[in-house]
């Protein structure tokens, strides 16, 4: 009796929690009429059938080729997804596994339905974001808000004569118009997007959505029309179709891109105007002045538009006070991030970049593989390794043994149709033991070999490796492979205010310490399963750091 599951999704949180059980429930009664096992349902809640990267149907195409059922049921095409290249690529999966793809809507799913309803479902997508984006307009065009609700405004829930609900009117806050405008007064007199985040949040006033302010929540991006200062709405402008998102076929993630200027659509809102033209354009003016002017290097260039300089450490230093970044505060000094901008963390010190530069290298040299620490370091990974190699010996046993049976199997099928007894199943059993067959004959020829054994003399190949290390930082022909030999033994540097100084914490990485002494260009794996041994650098290897 085939085994068989059910995958059910709704797109929108507007949509009917219900819709869910019902799809199952439809989905279980033809299964039961089918004479099929029913095995479990995969539910995704809330997910676009625009996208694949959803929880559930992933788990379903995992565990379709690990063998766990023959048969998939949905309620039609589009649960699955409105994709073309994803419906196709899903049959394709499906079929690999020996699984059939039922819905209640087309019966059993073929190649003739993936090109006529792949192509519908595409078709219905495009049309529905263009009826979206024409209403979006014609609200915008009615002074009305076209998405999201920008700080200095309400949300006003309206109703017809039918009670339908209308959406997109704001009115102005009048406490946040009162932060709004000294926003835009302090930065007209001269003071900076920093200085200003910093005393809103001194003086605990909360940002939009609640969020600590900094400088990037009011000076924002110019050219997108972007934070507090480039906000036209509070002129009474309303503008929108600045940009228009796309997805990233590959990440799943919406990208920006602006839209041409004849694109845009603005509306004249004055009953929403919180600044007047006066202090606007003062604003504006220095604005332009900051970003013509003052961002100009020698060179010519402006700064907005050059690569910042990549350190030896930038990345890696955490503030041990509120674990956000460090990063330069001035032409050779390191400080917290939230102190300096945000204001919301008190850790003031700083460290000059050679010094901080300097102690990393010497702690590594010295103190990370003293006799001591090497023994119970490879004593470790040696314990790790022989668990690794055990289960990687019992998994290729399992999958040989498996093998075995599947070649009997097929072998019996075979000479029951030799003596003349055929069934309608017995073709589809035949093609999945097949497709079972060769996947699991891939696997078992991709067994890599033993784990290899730490190298005897590791300890002085590491020493020896970062001496040599520390005189290539200093060749600029070599500074960059060198930085990323030494990036690979740290996965973080923490600072850590103590008594009126910053004490260094390392946290390393046995992965990247076993590429630095085996003098390879690749981080060090334990195999093609993803296995990796990382251990903190601290007595014992327990979950604490290293302190230079």
């Amino acid at each position: 009796m085939p085994v068989a599951v059910v995958y059910a999704r709704y797109s929108s949180d507007l949509q009917r929690e219900a819709s869910i059980e019902d799809q199952i429930r439809i989905c279980r009664e033809r299964i039961e009429r089918e004479g099929w096992e029913y095995f479990c349902a995969y539910t995704d809640r809330a997910q676009s059938g625009a996208s694949a990267l959803r929880p559930a149907y992933q788990k379903l195409l995992e565990d379709a080729r690990r063998g766990q059922f023959e048969v998939v049921v949905a309620e039609a095409l589009d649960r699955l997804s409105r994709d073309q290249e994803d419906v196709a690529g899903l049959l394709k999966r499906l079929r690999f596994a020996g699984v059939r793809l039922f819905t209640l809507a087309e019966g059993e799913i073929g190649e003739l339905h993936v090109g006529l309803k792949g192509t519908m479902n595409a078709l219905f997508l495009k049309d529905l974001a263009q009826k979206v984006h024409r209403g979006l307009e014609g609200r915008v065009r009615e002074g009305r808000s076209g998405g999201g609700l920008c700080f200095g405004y309400d949300l006003v829930r309206e109703y017809d004569g039918r009670g339908e609900p209308i959406h997109g009117g704001r009115r102005i806050n009048e406490i946040d118009t009162a932060i709004v405008r000294r926003i835009f007064a302090e930065f007209a007199a001269g003071n900076s997007p920093r200085a200003i985040a910093q005393r809103l949040n001194v003086e605990h006033i909360p940002g939009p959505q609640g969020r600590a302010w900094g400088p990037s929540t009011i000076y924002g991006n110019w050219r997108r029309g972007t934070g507090i200062l480039n906000n036209e709405l509070y002129v009474g402008k309303l503008v929108w179709n600045r940009q228009s998102f796309m997805k990233d076929p590959v990440t799943g993630k919406r990208q920006a891109r602006p839209n041409p200027t004849e694109e845009w659509v603005t509306q004249d809102v004055p009953e929403l105007r919180i600044i007047d033209d006066a202090l606007w354009n003062e604003v504006k003016t220095r604005q332009r002045h900051v970003r013509q002017e003052l961002t100009r290097d020698n060179a010519g260039i402006r700064s907005e538009r050059a690569r910042r300089p990549v350190y030896l450490l930038s990345n890696l230093m955490k503030c041990g006070i509120c674990g956000g970044g460090f990063s330069k505060i001035s032409q050779d000094h390191y400080g917290c991030s939230n102190a300096r901008n945000r204001g919301t963390c008190n850790n003031l010190l700083t460290i000059r970049r050679d010094v901080l530069e300097a102690s990393v290298l010497s702690g590594l040299k010295t103190h990370l593989m003293t006799p001591e620490l090497a023994r119970e370091f490879a004593a470790e990974y040696h314990r790790e390794l022989n668990r690794l190699n055990a289960a990687r010996s019992g998994l290729h046993e399992r999958h040989t043994a498996e093998l075995g049976r599947i070649h009997r199997q097929i072998a019996a099928i075979i000479d029951a149709i030799k003596d003349g007894f055929r069934t309608p199943t017995m073709k589809e059993e035949l093609l999945a033991l097949e497709a079972r067959k060769q996947e699991l004959s891939a696997e078992t020829e991709r067994v890599p070999a033993t784990l290899p054994r730490l190298h005897p003399k590791l300890a002085e190949l590491y020493r020896g490796r970062v001496e040599r290390l520390h005189a290539e930082l200093n060749r600029p022909e070599l500074r960059a492979e060198a930085a990323q030999a030494l990036r690979a033994l740290i996965e973080e540097v923490r600072l850590i205010p103590e008594n009126g100084r910053l004490e260094i914490e390392l946290v390393g990485d046995l992965a990247g310490l076993l590429n630095l002494a085996a003098d390879s260009k690749k981080p060090a794996t334990l195999g093609r399963d993803g296995l990796q041994v990382t251990l903190v650098a601290g007595e014992g290897f327990e979950p604490s750091t290293f302190r230079l």
